[in-house]
């Protein structure tokens, strides 16, 4: 008999767009390398990608419960920082084209900057969603689509960073990418990810909720990530300090409720491990102190800590996900997206690597 796990079997259409955006991702940084030159592009890109642990740490955390598989976080990364950029750029740059024709090349700048760049880079980065719909498993609540969103917005803005370091310091040295890195890198490094994260909201918002229109959170989402974006592009391109605090106040508002959510869905997480979990105390597989240990995020820690020192680390984190993912199960029972038998089967997969894992 086959063990049970946790993993699933990736599917060929994922790993073939992850291939394709990463290629896309290095063609696109080759070019950078070849136009700007070794010494440039060295630093633009330790400038881009120096911020990129602590943001991706920043974002994983909000789902630390129930860890994303990592195939479809690089998919999402991979997807903002390859397929993204790369239409992004071409169709940006032909809706300029077209309007320099009737309106002239200022024109046609500023509306590049403040209207199309935000109407298709959100499309593009938004897209990598849409496609997780196929996967409707891997999006179990709304903090899962905040943090898919802020992969593929981190991918775009890690290449597209690069890029803007890179022509900063073509034009005026070195002082001048280290002068722009300190306002997207530091000022405002989630730019990207947050303006995203309300696709992601939408997205899940139509998966995880039984509303009437609960689809029509999806375009609505969009609009909002369209929005931000426009709000920031179009204030840096006042140069007016009051437009710029204001669009970054804007913008860390909606930070503060991105968090806010992710918090509340943690709480109803928890609290509804301590709801379905003691079901499963006749299977000897849970126990009182099991139930206190999973329901708090410090216990859980505590409780990996000694695993790792008595030699049970791996078999810790399995019971803990496992766990997690059958409360997330009786959730989506919850919901009426799964049929008796499916339910059955899956909970005594959950079930089988709890007992596989136990061993204390």
């Amino acid at each position: 008999m086959t063990a049970p796990t946790l993993a699933q079997r990736p599917s060929k259409a994922l790993l073939l767009g992850l291939v394709v955006s990463g290629l896309l991702a290095l063609i696109t940084l080759a070019v950078m390398l070849v136009a700007g030159g070794p010494v440039g592009f060295g630093l633009s890109m330790l400038l881009a990608f120096a911020p990129l642990p602590v943001l991706l740490a920043a974002v994983l955390s909000l789902d630390r419960l129930e860890p994303e598989p990592k195939l479809h976080l690089a998919f999402a990364f991979a997807w903002g920082a390859g397929v993204a950029i790369v239409l992004g750029i071409a169709l940006t740059f032909v809706g300029q084209e077209w309007v320099k024709i009737g309106y002239g090349s200022a024109v046609a700048e500023s509306i590049g900057t403040v209207y199309l760049a935000p109407v298709i880079e959100e499309a593009l980065k938004g897209a990598a969603l849409l496609l997780l719909l196929r996967r409707r498993q891997e999006i179990d609540n709304l903090t899962d689509g905040i943090v898919y969103a802020s992969m593929a917005g981190l991918g775009f803005a890690a290449v597209e960073n690069v890029g803007y370091y890179l022509l900063a310091f073509g034009a005026d040295g070195p002082g001048a990418a280290i002068q722009l890195f300190v306002v997207r890198g530091l000022i405002d490094p989630l730019g990207h990810p947050i303006y995203t994260s309300l696709i992601g909201l939408g997205v899940a918002y139509a998966i995880t909720r039984r509303t009437t229109f609960r689809y029509a959170m999806i375009p609505l989402g969009y609009l909002g990530a369209v929005f931000l974006h426009a709000l920031w592009n179009g204030a840096a391109s006042t140069g007016s300090l009051a437009w710029l605090g204001g669009a970054y106040l804007v913008i860390m508002a909606t930070l503060v409720a991105l968090v806010v959510v992710t918090v509340n869905e943690r709480r109803h997480l928890v609290g509804k491990m301590s709801l379905y979990l003691p079901i499963y105390q006749h299977t000897g597989l849970i126990s009182d102190a099991d139930v206190r240990m999973l329901t708090t995020l410090p216990a859980r820690k505590a409780a990996r800590k000694w695993a790792r020192r008595a030699g049970l680390g791996r078999a810790m984190s399995d019971y803990q996900q496992a766990a997690t993912e059958l409360t997330i199960l009786h959730l989506r029972a919850e919901r009426r997206e799964l049929d008796p038998v499916r339910f059955a089967v899956e909970r005594d997969a959950y079930l089988g690597v709890m007992a596989q894992a136990r061993r204390w």
